[in-house]
């Protein structure tokens, strides 16, 4: 991580916060190479942040949005081991895609905090230009838990739609 006073790690203490508000749990402690990503792991359905192995802050929102998005009862036992072995795998990492840009527009935060060069094997400019011309991938599985609404059902309902998020946690 950078100096204590970067943009990035204001960025990182805002995501936290937000996390813990709607009731995803976080906390900070060294965690080592024992995780997928460097300086975040997944364990009982928190996120446990290394500060010092941390290499992309915004990881943070993506990973919550795979907590997020599982079934209430299912959220206190998730680990990121977990997650790869899930039977939904490939829609849950399309949903918590999705997710983390909700919760970047969210917290008017620049979505490429999230969508990093190094992440998204290649396909970050994919997801950026979709959401930039309102084709969000995703948006109907999101729509199917209730998450939140596409913009037709929205104007039907009297809602906000998507990118904005009916609730933040899955029932």
């Amino acid at each position: 991580m950078k100096e204590n006073n970067s943009p990035e790690i204001d960025l990182l203490e805002q995501s936290v916060e937000f996390l813990n508000n709607i009731g995803i749990e976080t906390s900070y402690r060294k965690i080592g190479n024992k995780s997928f990503l460097p300086g975040l792991l997944i364990n009982k359905g928190t996120i446990i942040i290394d500060k010092d192995a941390l290499e992309h802050p915004g990881d943070i929102l993506h990973e919550a949005g795979h907590i997020a998005i599982v079934p209430a009862f299912e959220r206190q036992g998730l680990s990121e081991k977990g997650i790869i072995k899930r039977k939904n795998r490939e829609s849950e990492e399309i949903m918590a895609i999705a997710w983390s840009y909700a919760a970047c527009i969210y917290l008017s935060i620049d979505p490429f905090f999230v969508f990093h060069e190094q992440g998204y094997r290649g396909g970050r400019d994919f997801i950026t230009d979709s959401c930039r011309d309102k084709n969000y991938i995703g948006l109907s599985m999101l729509e199917n838990i209730g998450m939140t609404v596409n913009m037709k059902k929205a104007m039907r309902l009297n809602l906000t739609p998507y990118p904005h998020m009916i609730k933040w946690l899955r029932s």
